[in-house]
């Protein structure tokens, strides 16, 4: 019997037209990367618009998580913690008194000076670039420029800093904030990461991983950038007293401060003692000053660094430099600051924790995934 002649079969619409898997997984994809920078731009965003919050209670937990040792320390000498975290307050209130004593007090009292050797740097300058070639007129402009621009940013700079203190309410708040933040911080931060370790969404052992990182990190970090910044400016503070050039105590204390921005805290500080030796003394102090820079921010410094850092900040220096400007740029100063100790401790928190999976997997290939090793609870 003759069977009827169909045609071909029907074509599945569904199938023909249908996105390749590698089209459809890179559009997935590209719509999880603008889900996860949506949420970097909310975070931010809200950063920005609570910091008067945020920003103390971030201060307050940098200087807290370096200093509780330092209470740790007295409560195993009998001294209850509550008074071994005021103490160690008290003894954090007047270093950062005088801290900012010298710094605003060094600048505004010696703003005519500072400006007076910078337009002598700028008329230095100009006979630089007559020599090179540049018209009278271009060369003078550059010069004026300089010595305009120069003396306004001083001046920028204190009457911002006189400025900011003027907004009494919101400064007197922000203080008061950070003072109890880092207080209750120094007395209760053992209990306080105990309960965030159980509280991060991941087992226990991998908690204390993580927050142990961050810790240690961080305690190393910043107690080998204030190592490095008091021998950086001991060396650059000598060699501006060994060459007469004035403002030597104001070039330490910014040579100090400076430190604690990585890469562009150094360049600010070195540029201002070079300019200061340029105008005071000429282009041959300059040059032994810029030499003395370099040799403090470079060689002298690869020499400390290992001894004060250890692997606090096992990192590549193009990385901590890239980092440290793109954090600066979305975050501020705070990212500045803590760009490089934090993508530090994320590098040693994914490598302990890759270490401690390899480790069973070779002995046991069958067994559950590991917890890291717990961390110490005493910091």
């Amino acid at each position: 019997m003759a069977t009827e002649d169909t045609g071909p079969p029907p074509v599945s619409t569904t199938v023909s037209f249908s996105a390749p898997a590698w089209l459809r997984d890179l559009g997935l994809t590209s719509w999880f990367l603008i889900g996860c920078l949506a949420l970097v731009a909310a975070v931010v965003w809200l950063l920005a618009a609570a910091f008067t919050i945020v920003g103390p209670l971030v201060a307050a937990s940098i200087i807290a998580t370096v200093c509780v040792p330092g209470v740790n320390r007295l409560q195993r000498h009998r001294v209850p913690r509550v008074a071994g975290a005021a103490l160690v307050l008290l003894a954090l209130a007047a270093i950062a008194g005088v801290i900012v004593l010298l710094v605003i007090g060094g600048i505004t009292s010696q703003g005519d000076q500072i400006s007076k050797e910078a337009s002598a740097a700028a008329a230095h300058g100009q006979s630089w670039l007559e020599s090179a070639g540049v018209n009278q007129s271009g060369a003078a402009g550059a010069s004026e420029s300089v010595s305009t621009n120069v003396p306004k940013a001083i001046a920028t700079l204190v009457k911002g800093t006189l400025h900011g203190l003027q907004g009494l309410t919101s400064f007197v708040f922000g203080l008061s904030l950070a003072f109890l933040s880092t207080f209750f911080l120094l007395k209760d931060g053992p209990s306080m990461r105990r309960w965030l370790d159980g509280h991060l969404g991941v087992p226990r052992g991998v908690g204390q991983t993580i927050t142990g990182g961050i810790v240690r990190s961080l305690r190393g970090y910043f107690r080998g950038v204030t190592i490095i910044a008091g021998f950086n400016a001991a060396v650059i503070t000598i060699g501006a007293l060994i060459l007469d050039v004035p403002l030597a105590g104001t070039i330490g204390v910014v040579t100090f401060v400076g430190a604690y921005v990585p890469f562009v805290g150094a360049f600010v500080s070195g540029a201002f003692a070079v300019v200061i030796a340029l105008g005071a003394h000429g282009t041959s102090t300059a040059l032994i000053m810029l030499v003395i820079v370099i040799l403090a921010n470079g060689l002298l410094q690869n020499i400390v660094q290992p001894f004060a850092m250890g692997s606090a900040l096992d990192l590549h220096p193009l990385v901590v430099l890239v980092v440290t400007i793109a954090a600066g740029c979305l975050v501020g100063m705070i990212g500045l600051v803590l760009a490089a100790p934090l993508t530090s401790a994320a590098v040693h928190i994914m490598r302990e924790l890759s270490a401690a999976r390899t480790e069973i997997e070779v002995t046991s290939p069958d067994a559950e995934p590991p917890l890291p090793p717990p961390t110490p609870l005493h910091v």
